[in-house]
């Protein structure tokens, strides 16, 4: 394995995720802010690596593995951290919802792929919507406090619920392209 610049940006949003989780637990000024700006890097840097392994050929087999780990990993991690902080009930729906969508799919993924079936379930436009909601929706409940008298979490909050909806159509788009071969009734090849 050759260590490419876009896998290393990769490896580094592996990196992040523990320091943004510690940052949760430190009592220091600005911790929270601190978890966002780091978050934020790791938002971009998710979209550069992907960029930079097409633009100059450099994707690799790990790389491919790699990059929607680390983002569903950040992704859920933050996303507990925050429930955590405000354990309300629709918090939880939501949180279980984003969650959930994402082993179901990554699992239906798994399973188009050992079918031949992959393209079938690729990643579409709901998806990256979801994807920008999402991130844009945690960064600004992970900041908390009000910037200019603009209530950021609250805002955030709002984000998310739209990113939970989007969340919900896109498994359903998924599940839907993938349907006609889960509904197949002839026997699997062992």
């Amino acid at each position: 394995m050759i260590l490419t610049l876009p896998l290393l940006l990769t490896m580094m949003r592996v990196a992040a995720i523990p320091v943004v989780l510690a940052l949760f637990y430190v009592d220091w000024p600005y911790a929270r802010q601190m978890a966002t700006v780091l978050y934020t890097l790791a938002g971009i840097t998710d979209w550069l690596d992907g960029w930079l392994a097409r633009r100059w050929n450099q994707e690799s087999k790990f790389g491919a593995f790699l990059d929607p780990v680390a983002d569903k990993l950040l992704v859920a991690v933050c996303l507990v951290m925050l429930l955590r902080d405000d354990p309300g009930g629709m918090l939880a729906v939501v949180v279980a919802v984003i969650i959930g969508r994402e082993i179901t799919i990554s699992a239906l993924r798994e399973w188009m792929a050992e079918l031949g079936q992959r393209t079938s379930v690729a990643v579409s436009r709901i998806g990256k919507w979801k994807t920008g909601f999402q991130m844009t929706a945690i960064g600004m409940m992970i900041w908390r406090i009000p910037v200019l008298g603009i209530p950021i979490y609250e805002i955030g909050y709002i984000l998310l619920l739209v990113a939970a909806a989007l969340t919900l159509w896109s498994m359903f788009v998924y599940l839907r392209a993938a349907w006609p071969v889960m509904a197949d009734r002839r026997e699997l090849p062992d």
